[in-house]
């Protein structure tokens, strides 16, 4: 039986709620911010203090990450057939893909190498809109071409050949961690050199006492925001609708399941997930996503969406 996605024809978004908590005890540690630290404010009713866990920017990559198979240097299982990028280095070892950079088909290995590919490649799809408006349903077209992953997590082709560098997809899938009426759990500890203790710290000898804060909170919410409109927008037909959604709701399900190690003192845990809009939708579960996303890759790709090959190699030269 298909999956029924009926709930989300005509809604301009799908939000979505998660309740998490620490894994283990109460404490946990938020993401830090270079000369702000962690992202601590007002709660708007000005009752109590709010802290950000979690970035939107962080969670685009985290919910990237869990589709990835580090040992087989691919898609995991289910997502395999998906077209990306795939960067080697001189020697033939792989060096990065559009599925791990940061700025995606943007990134310098790509872009920037002495083998123009993929500058070409988008070159020649994206070609007419120096001027005037961009095309963002020829955008789309493009990325679902050459790295469907890029179409949900949005990309800025900065290249000055390309459009002037004009050419900007906003993410369709967007996600952040907030905890609620947080309270500081101070702590720390001292680096100890038994050898030398009045050592020069400057150089890595000596005791090292340093300060630590995390945190306590009765309420941490993961928040996920999925633009059904914009996905409709580009205009790309039911088989690569159905298959976006899909793997928007896969990242978040596995996400949920697998990636929630935010980091070595923020191991947390998923207790239910709702959706806030629109009423009457149920995220389907981990299980039924696996099963359906192979038949509905291959959907798509019997539209003539994908590149063939599907994987674009290149090699990085500087």
């Amino acid at each position: 039986m298909a999956m029924n996605l009926d709930a989300l024809t005509d809604a301009p978004r799908l939000l979505m709620e998660a309740d998490l908590q620490p894994i283990q005890g109460s404490r946990f540690q938020p993401t830090g911010f270079p000369d702000l630290g962690a992202a601590e404010y007002p709660a708007p009713d000005g009752d109590g203090r709010m802290l950000l866990v979690e970035s939107a920017q962080s969670m685009a990559n985290r919910l990237e990450a869990v589709c990835w198979d580090d040992a087989t240097e691919d898609w995991v299982g289910p997502l395999r057939g998906l077209p990306y990028v795939r960067v080697k280095g001189a020697n033939g070892e792989t060096l990065t893909t559009s599925v791990l950079e940061a700025h995606r088909l943007n990134s310098p290995y790509i872009l920037e190498s002495k083998d123009n590919t993929v500058l070409n490649m988008l070159k020649e799809e994206l070609a007419g809109m120096d001027q005037g408006r961009v095309d963002i349903r020829k955008l789309a077209e493009t990325l679902v071409r050459v790295d469907t992953n890029a179409a949900l997590h949005g990309v800025f082709l900065a290249k000055k050949e390309l459009a002037g560098g004009r050419l900007r997809l906003p993410r369709a899938l967007s996600a952040f961690i907030e905890a609620e009426d947080v309270k500081v759990a101070p702590s720390g500890g001292v680096k100890v050199d038994t050898v030398d203790p009045g050592g020069d710290t400057s150089k890595g000898f000596g005791n090292v006492p340093y300060a630590r804060d995390e945190y306590v909170a009765p309420r941490i919410t993961a928040y996920f925001n999925l633009d059904v409109a914009q996905i409709r927008a580009f205009r790309l037909g039911e088989a690569a609708e159905r298959l976006l959604v899909a793997l928007a709701l896969f990242k978040v399900r596995r996400f949920l399941e697998t990636g929630l190690r935010l980091r070595t003192a923020c191991d947390l845990e998923c207790r239910t997930l709702r959706v806030t809009r629109p009423e009457g939708f149920d995220v389907p579960e981990l299980t039924e996503l696996e099963a359906e996303l192979p038949g509905l890759i291959e959907a798509a790709a019997g539209t003539g969406l994908f590149n063939n090959p599907r994987i674009t190699e290149v090699t990085y030269r500087k």
